[in-house]
């Protein structure tokens, strides 16, 4: 049975694990869950707690046995399978990576899914820290061409996500430099090429949040 990852039509915490999924070219199974009535009742009064999940939430994923939630944990997980783990001399430095990487995402998380009251001075706040954790990404990244160095390795998806959001939230603080590089170099991955020009992309009409009025910035593609 192929992989099946569950989450909704958005691109949000699941897209890391779609992107990994990708650039494996193995089979697998996206199994989205609509952002309508119909969806969220299908998820959370007859599927949520009827899936065997340890700690049901999304994203999932099922692997025959296995039955996971949690992002980060799903990465892992797909990081071991498809051979994209640290060195066991990087490990230290991808797990600090990694939760660096989710800091930035939740910090645009807690701006995006604010009240319409509270959202310019959290994004005014997000905004005058962002130059500097920027700055801290590039630099660990280095000349890389990737996060940890020649490999590709799981936290290079969640990178590519979380910066291309980032970029999305604030051009003028990626456009142009290093982090705007890096996001380039991973998208030229031939397999990830392969979907972000095909037809069936869905970062063409998916947001990086939930629509409004569950989120204050979605996110749409071509959209400010």
């Amino acid at each position: 049975m192929p992989i099946e990852i569950g989450y909704w039509a958005v691109r949000g915490y699941g897209e890391p694990c779609r992107l990994l999924l990708r650039y494996a070219e193995t089979e697998w199974t996206d199994a989205i869950i609509p952002l309508t009535q119909e969806g969220m009742d299908s998820w959370f009064k007859e599927k949520k707690y009827n899936t065997g999940l340890d700690f049901p939430n999304l994203p999932y994923l099922i692997d025959g046995d296995v039955k996971l939630t949690q992002s980060l944990a799903i990465m892992r997980y797909l990081g071991r399978k498809f051979g994209l783990s640290p060195s066991e001399a990087d490990v230290a430095k991808c797990d600090n990576f990694e939760q660096a990487i989710q800091d930035l995402r939740l910090g645009i998380a807690k701006v995006a899914y604010s009240s319409a009251e509270t959202f310019e001075g959290l994004k005014a706040e997000f905004l005058e820290k962002l130059p500097k954790k920027l700055e801290e990404v590039a630099t660990f990244i280095g000349v890389g061409p990737y996060a940890l160095g020649e490999k590709v390795t799981y936290v290079d998806f969640l990178a590519l996500e979380y910066l291309e959001v980032v970029a999305r939230f604030s051009p003028d603080h990626v456009a142009g430099g290093p982090i705007a590089e890096y996001i380039q170099r991973v998208r030229d991955l031939p397999a990830l090429k392969k979907f972000f020009e095909s037809d069936d992309c869905t970062h063409n009409s998916y947001s990086m949040n939930a629509p409004e009025p569950i989120s204050q910035w979605p996110g749409w593609p071509n959209k400010e």
